[in-house]
């Protein structure tokens, strides 16, 4: 696999998030080396399927909202039609009081599921991360490209080889940046990984002709990296349009079918998993049809979109496209199940009731409030009505009170030695 930069993403939000994944990818690559499958598309697949199943809560949660989100649809647009020409302060609040009450009603929040979502993505860029620089987290696999990377630190010209390759143009300002220039060693290191890691198998052949003393080295790399990137025949480091291109010069036609699989597959899954997913009717007098028919559109053209990519980016990606795609599809038929047999006039009596045992809290809270403030009020008023000698009196009866029930070393017994220590002070 290819990785934008190999080392570990440290932004904000994401690189936590890919740390914790990045240790989950590389305890999956050690299981299944202990058993003899170290294989990176295997690895792939088992990490898209734990964390998918991870997210399920999250994905029933927001395929829930969805559902009622359809069938609370009409008494909203009912609202809508209502208050549709009235824009004074009353009508508005009214109207807003009115959707709310809905709202409640169906036990949904206004914002729908975009507290799922928020959740979501983070996990999903942070494992892009991850995938796109499996070295980065994965050490067994940064450990192939050793003792090659440090030999080759060695040679002259091997960085303005690896510079002027097609696969390292996004690697390029790396080759000036000042850690490289000075010789970071961690940083050069990471900069000719991570061309190493993106280059196709003709890259490969051409550093082996470029640097014939170091062909020992790029053999054992090589050998050590083939068996990680290879998935039924085909090296998930190259992308499908590459391996077609090299199957038609070699004549070797047997790997055009796996290559021309791979963004087939991945759109075909795509699709599948989107047709799963509970579709918005579309109301010709909806005032968002515009929106919806946005939606429905790019619904049909991302699988179309998700084919074109992958011929150009490694095999790797569509993997991970794919399984993910037939996990989510699992995961839906399993959640359109659940959400079929969901009574949805129960769900709102449980709200209504959910919601009226919390006014009677809110309301019991608030008359304590209320009587709080009013006992407070009153011993206020009476103290104002006292005269100076009968506040002293009241005071020097409290304090008696306090000195002789106060327990040994609370705040009232510490109080009274501050107070004895200052009376015979002024004494």
């Amino acid at each position: 696999m290819s990785g934008i930069l190999l080392t570990q993403d440290t932004t904000f939000i994401l690189g936590p998030i890919a740390k914790i994944l990045g240790y989950l990818m590389e305890g999956i690559f050690f299981v299944i080396d202990k058993m003899g499958l170290p294989n990176i598309g295997l690895a792939i697949i088992l990490f898209t399927i734990i964390i998918n199943i991870f997210m399920m809560p999250l994905t029933i949660k927001q395929q829930k909202f969805s559902k009622l989100n359809a069938k609370m649809a009409p008494e909203l647009k009912a609202i809508q039609k209502k208050y549709a020409n009235r824009k004074d302060n009353d009508s508005m609040m009214a109207m807003n009081k009115e959707t709310q009450d809905v709202y409640v009603k169906y036990g949904v929040s206004p914002t729908g599921s975009c507290v799922q979502l928020l959740i979501q993505m983070p996990i999903l860029f942070a494992l892009y991360r991850v995938i796109y620089a499996i070295p980065a987290y994965v050490g067994q696999v940064k450990a192939a490209f050793f003792p090659l990377v440090d030999n080759l630190i060695l040679q002259a010209g091997s960085g303005e080889f690896l510079k002027n390759l097609k696969t390292s143009a996004q690697f390029v300002k790396r080759f000036s940046n000042e850690a490289f220039v000075s010789g970071d060693t961690t940083y050069v290191q990471n900069t000719f990984i991570d061309c190493l890691n993106r280059a196709s198998t003709s890259d490969w052949a051409e550093l082996a002709t470029k640097f014939p003393n170091l062909s020992n080295d790029i053999s054992n790399t090589l050998e050590k990296l083939n068996r990680y990137n290879n998935f039924l025949g085909l090296n998930i480091a190259n992308s499908p349009s590459y391996v077609i291109k090299e199957s038609i010069k070699t004549g070797s036609y047997v790997l055009i079918i796996g290559a021309v699989l791979i963004p087939l597959l991945a759109a075909a899954t795509q699709w599948l998993s989107v047709k799963l997913m509970p579709q918005a009717a579309v109301d010709p007098d909806d005032p968002n049809n515009a929106a919806a028919q946005s939606m429905k559109t790019m619904n049909t053209f991302m699988p179309l979109m998700s084919a074109f990519f992958c011929l150009s980016l490694p095999s790797g990606l569509g993997i991970y496209w794919i399984a993910s795609a037939v996990v989510r599809s699992i995961q839906q038929v399993i959640v359109n199940k659940q959400l079929d047999k969901m009574d949805i006039d129960e769900e709102i009596k449980k709200n209504v009731e959910k919601q009226k045992k919390k006014k009677e809290k809110l309301g019991t809270s608030n008359m304590n409030t209320i009587a709080s403030k009013s006992t407070k009020s009153l011993v206020s008023e009476n103290t104002k009505k006292m005269s100076k000698e009968e506040k002293e009196a009241a005071l020097e009866k409290a304090s008696k009170y306090y000195e002789k029930n106060a327990k040994p070393g609370s705040i009232a017994a510490k109080a009274n030695m501050v107070k004895k220590f200052n009376e015979n002070n002024n004494k």
